[in-house]
Formats: structure tokens, C-alpha cells, sequence
């Protein structure tokens, strides 16, 4: 449910400013131009903040205040002063009243957006168009260790060709590099000194840019106890060295919810491609699974008829990968799609244990699994 943030303030200008601050976040913005007005909505709106000015004609903003603090329904809501520096002496007066922050005018949009995300959970607002970011997409990671070796080793070890690694040494250079651009993924090693981390991960999560950025823990497999205590301080996860790479991957893909089906199901020319790559755990079915539908009817909409599973790659083929491949021949035959196989001679031979697949004729090449269609 949307947050209602009540904007009181006899200026019609300040007010459209604040209604574009919060215009990417998930929030409905209530108006008001004097005090009276906005008891008159915080009564009927009960909103979540009210962003208050000081000086305001009919009702000010201290004879306003007042009023919610003494009124039972309406004295939990927090409060954000607005005040002219020459006003800050007064605000400091009135706090006692019972406000969350006071804002200096003229004010940056960072600053107001920072101050309310101490107060209420600002999230991000949800985009009816927008694009679901592909695993080919351009995304940030930035490791914070002390140790060149180790962000050296995670820059070569990660596989994703449009991923940049950054690396930093310490909490104050971290920070300075979020407020300038805001990382998709931030890796932060458990063993900086003094429990820099720890405190690292609490800044990031205060600050309203990195609210919602997956972090992650790095720190040897045998140190339990900073394992425990990352996972306590809520890490989205916690990775251990020696690094495992592929599993480093995957929990980025994981954590930033990529679409991960251009790995798997490619369109060339009338062909729809679905390739499963070797090494395919049954966790890794269960993902190229959840595209084959929307990937098959997508096909069907482009007038396509013709699909070729590209298992060369394999070498087990075991029931999970029989098993979808079965169900997306039976698919093909609903939506009358021609099917074709690409495989190895490894492949092949497994593929006759399966009384489903004794009969399955196996392809060398892609261009064979294509020509053969036409023969």
C-alpha cells in the first residue's frame, strides 16, 4: 500500500517541489496551504508523515502542531518542520512539541528524502513498463576489502561480461562512492578492522539510496562466529572463501532478480533456440523451466513453428533434464511447434537407457538440427 505524505505549506511552489521529490517513490502526496487545511485532511487522510511549514497565514505551522499532539487520533504522526534559516532558533524552541526533523529551506531533494527515510519506508516505486534488468545488462558490484588480492580475484573470477567490479578499501570511501553511484551489489569483507562492516552494512541501510541494495558478506569458511553475526545483522547472504564463483553468480542473479532466459532460449532467423548448458543442476532446470512457457508462446506469436533443444553441451543426462524435455515436447505438440535435437555422442548413448527417448535422433550441429528440417 502506498505511503501518504501530507505536504502544509502556503506555497504552491514548495509544495510541487516536494510532490517531485517523492515522484519515484511509492507514495501518494497530500496538499494543504495553511494549517487549518491540513488538520482538516491529516483527520481524514490519517497520513503516514506531514511535511510542515513554520509560517503559514490562517494556521501556522506551530498552532497546527499543537493541535495534533493534543488530538489522541492524530498525534502518532511524525512531523517534519520546514523553516527559513532565520526560523532554525525557533524550530530548535518547538521541538519539545513533539517533531521527528526540521528541514532549512532552500533544501536539496537528497537531504528531504534522506531526513523522511529515517522516518517511514520509502521504497522505490514499481513501474508498470519497466523492464525486468537481464543478466546482459550493465550492473555494478563493489567489493569493499582492504585487500587488493581479494577484489582482484573476485574482478577476474566473475564471468558476466557487462559487470564492473569496483573496489574499495575502506567505510569512508564506500560511502562517498554510493552517493555518486549506486551499486547493484555491494560485497563487504567481515574482517575490516574494528567491526567496520558491521557498521558499513548499518550506514548503507539508513542511507535511502542503498536501502534496498542486496549485501553480502565475505569472510573465510571457517570463521562461524562472523558468519553468525553477519547473517544476525541481516546480510542478504554471507560468502565464504575460497570463493565459489559459479554460486557467487548465481546469488547475485538471485539477490537483483535477473532475468537469466537469454542464457538458455535464443531466437535465430524462424528458430527458437533452447540450449541447457553442461553442469545443469536441478535447480538450474527449475530456472530454465520458469521461462519455457512465456518463451513458447512468445515463439508462437512471432509465427513461429520450429524449435531446437541444444543439449550438446551436456554431459549427464539425467531424469530432471529428461523429464523437460518431455514435457516441452508435449508443449511443441499443443501448440503444433516441430522439434528438433542437438547433441554429443555421450548424450546420445545415455539418451537410449530412457524408453521416452530410445528413439530420439540427436543432431551434431545446430545447422544440421536446422537443415533437417526442411528435408
Amino acid at each position: 500500500m502506498s505511503l501518504k505524505i501530507l505536504t502544509v505549506d502556503d506555497s504552491k511552489s514548495v509544495r510541487i517541489i516536494i510532490k517531485k521529490v517523492f515522484k519515484a517513490y511509492d507514495t501518494i502526496i497530500l496538499e494543504a496551504a495553511n494549517g487549518l487545511e491540513g488538520l482538516a485532511t491529516a483527520n481524514k487522510e490519517k497520513p503516514d508523515l506531514i511535511i510542515l511549514d513554520v509560517t503559514m497565514p490562517v494556521m501556522d505551522g506551530i498552532e497546527m502542531l499543537t493541535k495534533l499532539k493534543s488530538n489522541n487520533e492524530l498525534k502518532q504522526i511524525p512531523v517534519l518542520m520546514l523553516t527559513a534559516e532565520a526560523g532554525r532558533e525557533n524550530v530548535l524552541k518547538i521541538a519539545k512539541i513533539g517533531i521527528r526533523d526540521y528541514i532549512v529551506k532552500p533544501f536539496q531533494a537528497e537531504v528531504i528524502i534522506e531526513k523522511a527515510g529515517r522516518i517511514i519506508d520509502l521504497k522505490p516505486k514499481e513501474e508498470k513498463q519497466k523492464r525486468q534488468k537481464r543478466i546482459g545488462d550493465e550492473a555494478t558490484v563493489l567489493v569493499v576489502d582492504d585487500k587488493p588480492a581479494i577484489i582482484k580475484q573476485i574482478t577476474n573470477g566473475l564471468s558476466i561480461k557487462n559487470w564492473s567490479v569496483y573496489g574499495i578499501a575502506s567505510q569512508g570511501e564506500a560511502i562517498d562512492f554510493c552517493q555518486k553511484r549506486i551499486p547493484d551489489i555491494i560485497i563487504i569483507s567481515l574482517l575490516l578492522p574494528e567491526s567496520t562492516a558491521i557498521n558499513l552494512f548499518r550506514l548503507l541501510r539508513s542511507n535511502q539510496k542503498t536501502k534496498y541494495t542486496p549485501i553480502f558478506g565475505l569472510v573465510v569458511k571457517t570463521d562461524k562466529d562472523q558468519i553468525a553475526s553477519a547473517k544476525e545483522t541481516g546480510f542478504t547472504t554471507v560468502i565464504t572463501k575460497p570463493i565459489d564463483f559459479p554460486d557467487l553468480e548465481n546469488r547475485i542473479i538471485k539477490a537483483m532478480n535477473l532475468d537469466t532466459s537469454e542464457l538458455y532460449y535464443n531466437f535465430e532467423e524462424e528458430f527458437l533456440i533452447i540450449k541447457i548448458p553442461e553442469g545443469t543442476s536441478d535447480a538450474k532446470i527449475l530456472e530454465i523451466n520458469k521461462y519455457r512457457n512465456q518463451k513458447m508462446g512468445s515463439a508462437v506469436d512471432r509465427g513461429l513453428n520450429k524449435i531446437i533443444f541444444d543439449i550438446h553441451e551436456m554431459d549427464n543426462f539425467d531424469t530432471n533434464v529428461m523429464k523437460f524435455l518431455v514435457e516441452s515436447m508435449n508443449v511443441c505438440k499443443e501448440l503444433s511447434i516441430s522439434y528438433n535435437f542437438v547433441g554429443n555422442d555421450k548424450v546420445n548413448k545415455e539418451a537410449k537407457n530412457f524408453e521416452e527417448s530410445t528413439n530420439w535422433v540427436l543432431h551434431d550441429s545446430i545447422n544440421d538440427a536446422k537443415t533437417s528440417f526442411t528435408d
